[in-house]
């Protein structure tokens, strides 16, 4: 599945919580994201609000999946600011995706300020029956194998 661990993105959440800065010197927000398995695939939400679908680029390299957007307000000349807390700049989070995922058959859809990705389980980590076939004069029998890329065991009764 998706590794929910990644102990340099924890660093650097911290630091920006306890300096309010990211690269640059620039304010910086985190890109909220949802994750759960549906059926035979997992999806993930992105809350995205306020960018332009054409800034949003999608790149998977080795099992990991880096999505960067950016969200940019140009202001006019004579504008002043009264209060400033949108995030503006460019935002970046990656996933790292489990060998049972399908990163070539992601699909991606931006709707109402959400990038919703729907990645495949991938064929070989779904659960399949294994047949078992006997001496002469016994019955062959199908015993479910469970895959071991969902962590599970095959057991014997």
């Amino acid at each position: 599945m998706l590794m929910r661990f990644d102990p340099f993105r924890d660093i650097d959440r911290l630091t920006q919580q306890l300096w309010g800065t990211g690269q640059n010197g620039a304010r910086t927000a985190g890109m909220p994201m949802d994750a759960y398995r549906q059926g035979d695939q997992v999806v993930v939400h992105f809350d995205l609000p306020g960018v332009d679908p054409a800034s949003i680029e999608l790149t998977v390299d080795r099992n990991v999946l880096t999505v960067k957007a950016e969200r940019r307000w140009e202001r006019s000349e004579g504008t002043e600011v009264v209060v400033s807390e949108r995030t503006q700049g460019t935002f970046t989070r990656q996933l790292f995706l489990g060998d049972t995922l399908d990163a070539d058959r992601i699909e991606a859809n931006y709707e109402q300020g959400v990038l919703t990705l729907r990645v495949p389980v991938a064929e070989q980590a779904k659960p399949r029956r294994i047949e078992i076939g006997g001496s002469q004069g016994t019955q062959s029998q199908a015993i479910p194998a469970n895959s071991t890329a969902q962590g599970g065991a095959a057991s014997a009764a």
